[in-house]
This record gives structure tokens, C-alpha cells and sequence, in this order.
């Protein structure tokens, strides 16, 4: 018997409670939602099918209000749902978590044991406790099981020779890089992601790929004898996105061949069809288009030769692929409009068929040998859970935030659509609080989603239901540049920021103001990177906004050049500035018309941010100052782009709060329709 069925028989009353499901009939128990939840939602991720197709894998990720960090686990699920349990229980987190091909063994990468760089670890399932396999001086960011069960691929940084003892002093940092910086890395020198081939019987370390270029989503062949993986392998990676899809023997020495030759990016993951004949990945659009880039399904024969893009009537961007057991279709997600679905594209002639639809999210497909498919799905009143695939119904696998929901009571969201200045019709999301009241205008937040290259889904967000427990409706808009409706209009922006989203953002306040249910009088905007940016255009062009919070944005865009990790970008899209200044000003008309804004705005930023640099907030701020506006700049120590400690997300939403409640006339008081509040 499995190990992991001997321990679900001790945690009956666990497994019970885990499984039954939770009614959702409103009660008055129930409380709004409140800040803390920070602590309290659970964040599922990275479902993996047992090739047997017997159990399912995920993490879980919960914030620890007591050591103020997030902490990941490894769970595990029968097919059934029966049994569910928490498989890793140690004080460091585990991820990554993958089923050996023989169903014997799950390894997972962790730091446990004071590791100072992630390692893999094995869990046999016959029983007794997880133990280290590998032990290198890189840290290991993914890996892979050969087809035989007898080698990992690991995909790892080169490691540091020149690393000092850390009670030394520092050492100067050298760069000689064109691209130097990422956010989270830091500066960039001369350490590159590579292949490594592991033995696990000798427990021996084989370096695959070499050179001053990035490898990554290595995938074996059917038959274990090459490896496919995607190179950043260029002329000069530096200046450029130009991945591509490369094969490999696997084993060391051996040379790799570049299979795509397409001037943009060619990415993984790659699936390798059953019969190891073709090699299904995405690729992108052209190279000047590469941060607003529309990845296509696309194959290439593993021996070499032309590669194809499967489906280009299909107009929307894909991920996930995975090729059926019989290798006449391949399943993935689609993003279209605010939705994510499954689908299966079948090969011959490129035909869509939609699996699971609807005003949902489906993503991070898993499938096991016979082809069963597990997937994570999220709703806006459920936040992401393991669900199976029966035909094209879904059967839910995990409850890991069911106890909470049934504590809370959420929004209600809809779509909203809008047509801009110029005719394009732009769709969002409206959320309504509970207990929303038709005829009534309601203070009304306008959050703008980041990227520009993404989308406000029908997916579950803390964010927006916090906003709404406090008596807010929240409208988004996913403005021109964002995903979901097709290449033209992700692209439709390119060099020129700040002037269709802006109208595109604004049309949508206007239909919620024309529905009767924003209050005009009572409109707060903002939003995290490109969405604070894009409010940093807003509130320079716009003057209805009461109050406004920029995290992690930047106006002064001539500033940023040289400073955050999107030289590549700016070179393609605007040319240096020495050779188009004038459009760089033009695109920095917050700065060089921050007289015009009259708007109290809230800046945040991290110190450690190198995607959107803290100094973008720091000169609005400034700016705002120097002008008589009111404006307040928040400073998250050691956090980068994304703040991942839990007491600083719990003291961004705190602010929010606050900074709306001070400027939108005292707060969430309603009024009816048409009246003065």
C-alpha cells in the first residue's frame, strides 16, 4: 500500500473535513473581508498528475503571520478526491514537486537542512522520510526525470568560484554586460543558466550545455536518448529576445542543434509528441514586438525542418502544451477576454475545440499516461484550486480555502464594456459589494492591471474583494496592450504610451457613471507597475480622480533608461534617447506636467525593485510635492517588484484603505443615483 494511504486512514477526520464540500448559502455568521486575510487565503499552484494517474500533486502556499513569511507545501490528492493530505511538513518550503516515471518516488526542490541554495529531495512513497539527492554548489531552479527513471535534468546557474566567505567584506561589482540587471537576480555578470545531467545512482553531476547564454525547459525524448530545451543563444543575447528551440544527445559533451531559426522567441515549455517525431512549444511575435508578444501554438520535427505555427487563425495567445497519448491533438489554455479556457488543437489542420469555457480560469494543465487531465481553475468568488477534467465538465481535487470561504462574503463581479474615444470597445469587470444596492452610486475604484501585456480575468482577487468589503465598486479595463483580444490590440500601443489606455480606461469610468452606479463625485484610480504608470498618465490627463495610489511606477520614462531591465525593449520600441529624444519626452508627460495634476496620490515602491526602479516613484513623488499636491511616498525595505513579505502586503492594503477613505469625502458612504453625496 502507498505510503500516503497508510497516512490518510491516521487523518480521517482531516480528509473528511478537507473533502466535503462547503455550502455557500449566505449566513450571518459571515464577515466582510479585512486585511488579515493576507494570512488566510491559501495560494494553490503547480498541479502534477502521478503517471499512473492514482494522485495529484500541488502546493500550497500560506503566509505565517508569526515568522512574516510565506511558506510553501507539498499536498496530495487521490483521482477520486477521497483522500487528501499534506505531503512535506518541514520548516523550509518545498516546490516543484515531480512523480518519478516508475510512481515510486516524488522529488521536490527545497532548502531544507540549511541548504544556501535549493536542492532535490526524495520522497519514497513505500514510506519513511524525504531524503536530499543532490547536493551542488548551483542553485537549482527546475528539473526533470528521464523517461527510465535514472537521470535528472537540472536547469541551474553557473556556480560562483569567486563567491567570498560570507564574513568577508564585500567585493566590487564588475559589470560588463550590456543587459545588466533583473529584478530578484540583481546585477548580472558572467553566470549563465544551464543543463546538467544527474546520475542518481552515483549521485554524479554532468555539465550538458555551456557559454555565455541562457538555457531552460529542458524536456526528454519519448525514448531518453536526447533532451529539447529553449537557448537564448543570439549574437548578443543582451540586446535581444531571440530564444530558440534547440536539441540535445543526453550526454555530456555532446553538441546541441538549433531546431527554429524565427527572428523573436521560441519558448518552452516543449512537449515531445508520443512517437518523439515532433516538438510542440510557443512562439512569439516579431522581435520589435516582444514585450507585447502573442504567443502561437507551433511544432518543429525533431530531426529538423520547418517548423509550423499549428493554429494562425487562432488570434489569441496560448500555454501549456501537452500532446494527447495518440499524438493527434494538443491540449492547452487559451487567454480570451478576461477568460482563460482549455482546449485541443488537433495537429492535421490546426481546428479549436473549446474543453471547459465559461467565466473562469483554467491553467497549468497536467496529464498522465492514459491522458486524464488535471487543472487549476479559479473563479471571482473562488480562488485557485486542482480540479479534474471529466470530459468537458470539471470535478474539483482540492479544498484548500474552503474553510476560510465559508467565513467570508464576497462580491459580485460582471463584465463591463465601454467604447473609447476613437470607437474601440474595451471590456473590463465590475465589482459590486455585497449587499449592493441597484439605484444607489457607490465611491468607485478604478484599478489598472500591470504588464501592459496581461489581462483582468474572472479569476479570484483579494484585492478587489477587500476593496468591496469596504463599500467600494471596483472597475477594471483591459485597455489596449492588454491580452485576451487578439495581436493588434496588444500591440496597438507600441511607442506610444499613455494615450490610447488612457481613453480606454477612462470610457470605462464614464460607463460605470452612466449605469448609475459610480459615484462621479467619489472616483479613486491605481494600480502596481504598468498599472501605476498608466496612472501616473491618467492623472496628468485627467482631473475627476479624488485620490490615487502609483505603486511601483515611473513617469519620467527618459529616466529610466539604464536603470530597470528593459534596455532590449527600449531599444526595439523607442531607440536610444540620444537619437529620438523627442519621443522619450513626449512619453514622459506625467513628469514635464506635473503642474496639471491636482489628484492626492499614495507612491510605494520596493528598494531592491529593479523591473520598475523605486527612483520612478521617488521623482513623482517629488514632483508632487514641489507642485503643493498632496502625496505620500512608501518605502518596503529589501522587497523587490513583487512584495512578497506578509506584513508589507497586509500594510499596502492598509494603506490603500486609508489613503481613499482620507480623499473620497470621508469614505464608502452611499448615495442614490443622481444625487450630491
Amino acid at each position: 500500500m502507498p505510503r500516503f494511504s497508510r497516512v490518510v486512514v491516521t487523518c480521517a477526520a482531516v480528509v473528511a473535513s478537507l473533502s466535503t464540500p462547503v455550502l455557500r448559502a449566505q449566513t450571518p455568521a459571515r464577515r466582510a473581508v479585512t486585511v488579515n486575510d493576507v494570512y488566510h487565503v491559501r495560494d494553490v499552484r503547480d498541479p502534477q498528475l502521478s503517471p499512473d494517474g492514482r494522485w495529484v500533486v500541488y502546493t500550497v502556499t500560506t503566509a505565517d503571520s508569526a515568522k512574516d513569511r510565506s511558506t510553501t507545501h507539498v499536498w496530495v490528492t487521490s483521482w477520486d478526491g477521497a483522500m487528501t493530505l499534506q505531503a512535506t511538513t518541514s520548516a523550509e518550503s518545498e516546490h516543484t514537486p515531480r512523480w518519478s516515471p516508475d510512481n515510486r518516488y516524488l522529488a521536490f526542490l527545497s532548502t531544507r537542512g540549511g541548504a544556501k541554495s535549493a536542492q532535490v529531495w526524495l520522497l519514497d512513497r513505500r514510506g519513511g522520510e524525504a531524503v536530499q539527492l543532490t547536493d551542488v554548489k548551483q542553485s537549482i531552479s527546475s528539473f526533470a526525470w528521464s523517461p527510465d527513471g535514472t537521470r535528472l535534468v537540472l536547469v541551474a546557474q553557473d556556480a560562483d568560484s569567486s563567491e567570498a566567505d560570507s564574513a568577508a567584506p564585500p567585493k566590487p561589482i564588475v559589470i560588463d554586460r550590456y543587459h545588466f540587471k533583473n529584478d530578484e537576480d540583481g546585477y548580472l555578470g558572467a553566470r549563465y543558466q544551464h543543463l546538467y545531467l544527474f546520475d542518481i545512482a552515483t549521485r554524479t553531476l554532468s555539465p550538458l550545455t555551456t557559454g555565455p547564454y541562457d538555457d531552460d525547459y529542458p524536456a526528454w525524448s519519448p525514448d531518453g536518448r536526447r533532451i529539447a530545451f529553449q537557448g537564448h543563444r543570439s549574437a548578443d543575447p543582451d540586446h535581444d529576445w531571440n530564444t530558440d528551440i534547440f536539441v540535445i544527445d543526453a550526454r555530456p559533451g555532446a553538441t546541441p542543434t538549433r531546431l527554429t531559426t524565427f527572428a523573436g522567441a521560441d519558448e518552452g515549455p516543449l512537449a515531445w509528441s508520443p512517437d518523439g517525431r515532433l516538438i510542440a512549444y510557443v512562439q512569439g511575435s516579431e522581435p520589435k514586438y516582444s514585450v507585447y508578444s502573442m504567443n502561437r501554438l507551433a511544432i518543429v520535427p525533431a530531426a529538423g525542418g520547418p517548423a509550423r505555427v499549428v493554429s494562425p487563425a487562432l488570434d489569441r495567445e496560448v500555454v501549456d502544451p501537452v500532446w494527447s497519448p495518440d499524438g493527434a491533438s494538443i491540449v492547452l489554455t487559451v487567454l480570451d477576454d478576461r477568460t482563460r479556457y482549455l482546449a485541443r488543437v488537433r495537429v492535421a489542420d490546426g481546428s479549436v475545440t473549446r474543453i471547459i469555457d465559461g467565466p473562469r480560469v483554467v491553467r497549468a494543465v497536467s496529464q498522465d499516461a492514459r491522458g486524464a487531465l488535471a487543472v487549476l481553475v479559479t473563479t471571482p468568488t473562488q480562488p485557485a484550486e486542482v480540479f479534474a477534467v471529466d470530459g468537458d465538465s470539471l470535478r474539483r481535487l482540492s479544498h484548500a480555502n474552503d474553510a476560510w470561504l465559508a467565513t467570508v462574503r464576497l462580491a459580485t463581479t460582471e463584465g463591463i464594456r465601454a467604447r473609447s474615444r476613437d470607437g474601440t470597445i474595451v471590456n473590463g469587470l465590475l465589482v459590486k459589494p455585497a449587499g449592493f444596492v441597484a439605484g444607489r452610486r457607490y465611491p468607485t475604484l478604478l484599478r489598472i492591471h500591470g504588464g501592459p501585456n496581461g489581462q483582468d480575468e474572472y479569476g479570484f482577487s483579494l484585492e478587489r474583494e477587500l476593496f468591496a468589503a469596504n463599500g467600494y465598486v471596483v472597475v477594471t479595463a483591459n485597455y489596449r496592450g492588454s491580452t485576451g483580444r487578439g495581436e493588434r490590440y496588444g500591440t496597438s500601443i507600441f511607442a506610444d504610451w499613455g494615450h490610447k489606455e488612457v481613453e480606454d480606461v477612462l470610457a470605462i469610468v464614464d460607463r460605470a457613471v452612466a449605469l448609475g452606479i459610480a459615484d462621479p463625485d467619489r472616483l479613486g484610480i491605481g494600480g502596481w507597475s504598468y498599472g501605476a504608470i498608466l496612472t501616473d498618465y491618467t492623472i496628468a490627463s485627467d482631473r475627476r480622480f479624488k485620490a490615487a495610489t502609483s505603486g511601483a511606477g515611473s513617469a519620467l520614462q527618459l529616466a529610466m533608461y539604464g536603470v530597470d531591465e528593459y534596455i532590449a525593449q527600449y531599444d526595439q520600441e523607442l531607440g536610444p534617447p540620444w537619437k529620438n529624444a523627442a519621443l522619450w519626452i513626449k512619453l514622459s508627460y506625467p513628469f514635464f506636467h506635473a503642474d496639471r495634476i491636482v489628484t492626492p496620490t499614495l507612491f510605494l515602491g520596493g528598494d531592491k525593485d529593479f523591473n520598475v526602479p523605486l527612483v520612478g516613484s521617488e521623482q513623482m513623488y517629488q514632483a508632487l510635492r514641489g507642485v503643493g499636491v498632496p502625496a505620500q511616498l512608501v518605502i518596503y525595505p529589501g522587497q523587490h517588484h513583487g512584495i512578497s513579505r506578509p506584513s508589507f502586503q497586509r500594510d499596502r492594503f492598509e494603506r490603500y484603505l486609508a489613503w481613499y477613505a482620507k480623499y473620497l469625502n470621508g469614505g464608502p458612504n452611499t448615495t442614490a443615483a443622481g444625487a450630491s453625496p
